[in-house]
C-alpha cells in the first residue's frame, strides 16, 4: 500500500464521527445518578443502601415515624414530646444505675460518662467550609433562577414552567408532609432497588435520555428566539 492511500484511510478514519454512546449523554440529564454510591458520604451510603440492616432499619424507623407524627401533630407537640420521652429513658437509665450500683456497692460512676466527655464541638474551619459549599450553590442556584424567570433561554423557562404546571396538580393531590414522607421513603428503597437493578435501569433510562436530548434539540433548531446569544 503507497502513501496516498495511507493518507486517505487515516483521513476517512479521522472523519468518521465516534457515536456518541448513551451513557455519556445521560450523565448529566439521568436523575439516577443521584444514586450512585460513589457520589455519598460513606455513613449515608453505608445507610440508605442498608450495608447494616439494624442500623438503617432503626434511622428510617424513627425517621418514618417523626415524619408521621408531624403529619397528624403540631410541630411543637412532636418535639416536646420525643424530647420528654428521651429524657425519661435517660433519667430512668441513670435512676436504675445508681440504685443498682448502691446494692453491689461498686463505683462505676456515671452511666452516660463516656458521652458527657465527648467532644461534640465543631470546629470553626470545617463550619466556614460548610457555609462556603452552601454559598457557592445558593449563588449558582440565585443565578440560574434569574436566567430562567428572565428568559435567557426560551426552551429552559418553559421547562420550568411545564414543571411548575405539573407541581400545581402534585399540590392539589398531595401536602407538603405527605410529599416529604414519599420521598424520605424514596431515599431509603430507590438506591437499593437501583444497585439490585442497575443493568436493566441504566438501559431503559439511557434511552429516555437519548430520546429527550433529540426532541430537546430539534425544538431548539426550530425556535431561533430559545438560542443563547453569543
Amino acid at each position: 500500500m503507497d502513501t496516498e492511500e495511507v493518507t486517505t484511510t487515516s483521513t476517512e478514519v479521522a472523519e468518521k464521527p465516534e457515536p456518541v454512546k448513551a451513557n455519556e449523554v445521560c450523565k448529566s440529564c439521568c436523575p439516577m445518578a443521584w444514586f450512585k454510591a460513589e457520589h455519598m458520604h460513606p455513613s449515608v451510603r453505608d445507610m440508605i443502601y442498608w450495608r447494616d440492616i439494624r442500623k438503617s432499619g432503626v434511622v428510617f424507623g424513627v425517621g418514618l415515624m417523626l415524619l408521621l407524627s408531624f403529619t397528624y401533630c403540631s410541630v411543637i407537640s412532636v418535639v416536646a414530646y420525643t424530647a420528654l420521652m428521651v429524657l425519661g429513658v435517660t433519667t430512668g437509665f441513670r435512676i436504675y444505675k445508681n440504685v443498682l450500683q448502691a446494692v453491689q456497692k461498686s463505683g462505676n460512676g456515671h452511666p452516660f460518662k463516656e458521652y458527657l466527655d465527648m467532644d461534640i464541638t465543631l470546629p470553626s474551619n470545617r463550619v466556614h467550609e460548610y457555609v462556603d459549599a452552601v454559598m457557592v450553590h445558593f449563588n449558582a442556584s440565585l443565578q440560574r433562577l434569574r436566567s430562567l424567570f428572565l428568559v435567557e433561554d426560551l426552551i429552559d423557562s418553559l421547562k420550568l414552567g411545564m414543571l411548575l404546571w405539573c407541581m400545581t396538580y402534585i399540590g392539589a393531590w398531595f401536602n407538603g408532609m405527605t410529599l416529604v414522607v414519599l420521598a424520605y421513603v424514596a431515599f431509603f428503597s430507590l438506591p437499593k432497588v437501583y444497585e439490585t437493578y442497575k443493568v436493566q435501569i441504566d438501559k431503559n433510562i439511557d434511552m429516555v435520555c437519548v430520546r429527550v436530548k433529540d426532541i430537546m434539540a430539534t425544538v431548539k433548531a426550530k425556535i431561533p428566539q430559545g438560542k443563547k446569544e453569543q
